[in-house]
């Protein structure tokens, strides 16, 4: 296809790509955006070609033009329906189309590393209709995709069978425990790269009667995990860490997700690694110094000393937005901008990220108070400039709780705004 993909405002970051075949796509391209976790997306197609969406690593070809839509789902919900030998091999999603005959394969990102000898390993598809399913074929697979050439609309996702123990490619995913006590508590979770396994964990921590935030690491193992090995957490200075290690396999159709409980008497920095039981290698390592939480907790405190009464704040939906979700101006207590003054919402931050010129780096240190270290770490994990400085902006926001303003940002930015980013932030204002 020649002509450019005519996206809708859900899905901004999707590409056209011209293919021969499945090539293969880096690792690090598949770890998975908490806000996509719990939204649906959107796309229009205005041409026959094949589209790869940046988010979600899916990949639609169509033969004309067509309206998909597409949402993450749940393994667990239908754990009843994966038999042996096979087993989870990805995420698994509920796609539909204006346009169902137009929608010739989807190409599901697989959660594996594939070596050079994939002798014995297979793929297939799940396809979920009503309260049973089909075992389907695929088309090919490469080392990153599972190609399905469509045959009915409705939840699926692939499966895999393999006479060898699977390599995954894993992430460490952190949550620190709020409450009044001195001490430190997180959870640690090692994850595959499946979206639908991430999304379990969420709705876990979402549901559960105490109170976390996400710690925001690179989460991205630095060596494969190995189906059937045990994995330790070591943490220095020592910590009382629980259990002591992990048997390593795929939990996608479990409910409940295993992980390492960490506890500190005092808040001092520490750094956290995750070694290979068998062989002693580390898998994983991070630093975690008080400044990782510590804007949380302040803020929290200040909001329980305020006189005022402020709601809870939903979760933003970044640059995704959720299917039907109509705008609603965010309602919140007085603040340093004026009474009923709403956040940026992520579309907003994603319009002023774009205006950043090349000495954003700078400018977040200078007027956004950003330590370099969290503008590296944005850059491990995601290579497009303009999400890195969406990143950025949406980490200020967050800092900010509830008074992440165009007012607050124009005020931050001072001089260093230029014109353009001007008119847009006074825009927004008079939106509000």
């Amino acid at each position: 296809a020649s002509s450019k993909p005519a996206w809708s405002t859900l899905c901004p970051c999707a590409v056209e790509i011209k293919r021969e075949g499945i090539s293969p796509l880096p690792p690090r391209y598949f770890w998975p955006r908490a806000t996509f976790l719990d939204v649906s997306c959107r796309v229009q197609l205005d041409a026959e070609g094949s589209y790869q969406c940046s988010i979600t690593g899916l990949i639609f070809e169509v033969t004309g033009s067509a309206r998909i839509t597409y949402s993450l789902l749940s393994w667990s919900k239908y754990a009843r329906l994966v038999e042996k030998p096979w087993i989870v091999g990805g995420p698994l999603f509920d796609v539909r189309c204006s346009a169902p005959a137009a929608l010739s394969s989807i190409q599901f990102p697989h959660c594996l590393c594939l070596g050079d000898d994939n002798a014995g390993v297979a793929f297939k598809v799940l396809h979920i209709k009503g309260g049973g399913a089909a075992i389907e074929p695929s088309a090919e697979f490469s080392a990153s995709h599972v190609k399905w050439v469509v045959s009915s609309l409705s939840p699926v996702g692939p499966l895999i069978h393999s006479p060898e123990p699977l390599q995954y490619h894993g992430a460490v995913i952190l949550y620190k425990a709020i409450d009044e006590h001195p001490s430190l508590s997180f959870w640690v979770y090692l994850a595959t790269n499946n979206d639908s396994f991430i999304r379990d964990i969420s709705k876990s921590i979402k549901h559960s009667k105490r109170k976390f935030v996400q710690i925001e690491k690179p989460p991205v193992c630095q060596k494969l995990l190995q189906e059937g090995k045990k994995y330790r957490l070591i943490c220095e200075p020592e910590a009382e860490i629980t259990p002591e290690e992990i048997e390593f396999v795929d939990q996608s159709v479990l409910k409940l997700k295993s992980y390492f409980e960490v506890y500190l008497e005092k808040p001092d920095d520490f750094t956290l690694s995750l070694v290979e039981q068998d062989s002693d290698e580390t898998v994983w390592k991070a630093k975690l110094r008080e400044r990782d939480w510590i804007h949380y907790d302040q803020n929290r405190n200040e909001q329980k000393r305020s006189s005022g009464s402020v709601k809870k704040r939903k979760p933003s939906l970044t640059i995704l937005e959720e299917e039907g979700l109509q705008s609603k101006k965010q309602k919140t207590g007085s603040t340093a901008d004026g009474m009923g003054a709403r956040s940026l919402t992520d579309k907003e931050l994603m319009m002023v990220a774009k205006q950043l010129d090349r000495h954003w780096r700078e400018i977040a240190i200078e007027c956004l108070q950003m330590e370099m270290k969290d503008i590296e770490d944005i850059r491990a994990m995601e290579e497009e400039v303009n999400m890195q400085k969406f990143l950025v902006l949406r980490k200020w926001r967050d800092r900010e709780q509830g008074n992440g303003t165009a007012q607050a940002l124009l005020r931050s930015l001072g001089e260093k705004a230029t014109y353009e980013i001007q008119q847009t932030l006074q825009g927004f204002l008079a939106q509000s």
